[in-house]
């Protein structure tokens, strides 16, 4: 039974404490769109999303005229293209006809990104996989609303060095063509490791071949609402600390398990999953960094910040998962610095660096996220920096990423300014040191002795 008092409290966090529900996804299986003829393919592909997601958008935003619970994204979905495609895909050129596909259902559904341009190469690439990871620069400097993802480890496989390898000149290639848009096409490309089937936020976002035919996923977010509760308990123990958290995430959480709920019912789709994600805004107030400072930290960076972070996304996932009947997707704190004010004051004080965000991925999903670096970084370089994340995912056995935005004719003391939840950021030093022989070796890294658990 809901009192009045937590619906008084809820209306609170949505006035004053940036609480929302960021997106609604729509997950779409088109394994039965699959044709050898690439025009039938692409009318497949088409016919199948616009007409189950043709709603989507309205049904989101009579959820929040009926609640008053701000959606933030509405947002699809679908099977990695990578597989899709393998039929009727010859050549890169091919593979971007489907992502121009994929736009224009996204423009006529009216929703804000669309994820899946997607391979799942952890421990090889097929040649149609190979063609997909090509094309991904005229891809998405040719689309508007496609996001793309690449797999390149597991707990179980090891790491494909040959596809970490190609990434990082695939990134470089896709910032030199959307240079006159501050290489914008980066930040809507993500690698992986350990990626999840189900997870709802972009730019990782695809529908697992593991998923059922169309699902609705929820992904909530509440950092203001977690750090207005914090500061009713300064000074206080750390267990006094993580009961308040528990409970300020339960809330949180009830409010997206509504509207997945709703949402599934109005649409006729089953509910997948909620992301518990704490995904922050550039808007003051909605911050990861000034969570881990009310905690105690003068700056996120500083010493004991992977152990304020490692405690709060603990925190987080245990007052969540019991507000959802189902939880998934990455479900971590979210810390991507161009959509960070705190994060961005971190770096702007020289709290934080790229060495330190690695070491806090060790506790969170997305740690490499969202980072200017300046263009003439080297392609072995980015390489590299993907290879050390995805290190730390395989052992580890969580999911890690990286997104890593090398801004072309801009170095460090710049910024660089993408626009709405995107943000800003500054352009942050790597390391000048090579690796170029290391990542020049062909192959893969073997998976750890601990994922032989069959």
């Amino acid at each position: 039974m809901i009192t009045l008092d937590e619906v008084k409290e809820t209306v609170n966090m949505i006035e004053h404490e940036n609480l929302d529900v960021r997106t609604i996804t729509m997950g779409i299986s088109l394994l039965d769109c699959i044709d050898s003829d690439l025009n039938k393919l692409n009318d497949n592909i088409y016919r199948k999303i616009t007409s189950y997601a043709h709603n989507l958008v309205h049904v989101g935003e009579e959820i929040t005229k009926d609640y008053g619970i701000p959606i933030v994204n509405k947002r699809i979905s679908v099977t990695p293209i990578g597989l899709i495609g393998s039929s009727a895909c010859r050549r890169a050129e091919d593979f971007v006809t489907i992502a121009k596909t994929l736009d224009r259902a996204a423009q006529d559904c009216g929703v804000n990104f669309l994820g899946g341009y997607s391979a799942i190469v952890s421990k090889g690439m097929t040649p149609a996989e190979e063609n997909l990871i090509r094309s991904i620069p005229e891809a998405l400097s040719s689309t508007q609303y496609v996001c793309s993802s690449v797999n390149l480890g597991s707990t179980k496989t090891g790491i494909d060095m040959d596809a970490v390898r190609l990434m990082g000149q695939i990134i470089k290639e896709t910032a030199e063509l959307t240079k006159e848009q501050d290489s914008l096409g980066c930040a809507k490309l993500v690698v992986f490791c350990n990626a999840p089937d189900d997870n709802p936020f972009m730019a990782g976002a695809f529908h697992g071949v593991t998923e059922g035919d169309c699902v609705i996923n929820v992904g909530v977010s509440g950092p203001g609402v977690v750090r207005t509760a914090l500061t009713q308990v300064r000074g206080a123990s750390f267990e006094v600390l993580c009961e308040t958290i528990k409970k300020t995430a339960f809330k949180i959480t009830r409010v997206g398990q509504l509207v997945a709920r709703e949402a599934s019912r109005r649409l006729k789709v089953p509910f997948g999953i909620i992301d518990l994600s704490l995904a922050p805004t550039p808007a003051v107030g909605d911050s990861v960094a000034d969570i881990l400072q009310e905690i105690g930290l003068e700056y996120a960076g500083a010493p004991g910040t992977t152990a304020a972070l490692a405690l709060l996304n603990d925190q987080v996932k245990k007052g969540g998962v019991m507000a959802s009947s189902y939880v998934g997707g990455l479900s971590g704190a979210f810390i991507p610095v161009s959509e960070d004010q705190g994060m961005i004051n971190s770096v702007n004080a020289g709290a934080l660096t790229i060495e330190k965000l690695e070491a806090m991925t060790c506790v969170c999903s997305v740690g490499l996220d969202m980072i200017a670096v300046p263009g003439d970084t080297k392609a072995s370089t980015i390489s590299g920096i993907i290879a050390d994340e995805m290190a730390l995912g395989m052992v580890n056995q969580k999911t890690t990423a990286v997104r890593l935005i090398p801004v072309v004719g801009k170095g460090v003391g710049d910024s660089v300014e993408f626009g709405g939840l995107l943000g800003h950021a500054p352009i942050m030093p790597v390391n000048p040191f090579g690796c170029d022989n290391f990542i020049n070796r062909t192959g893969r890294i073997p998976a750890p002795i601990h994922s032989f658990k069959n």
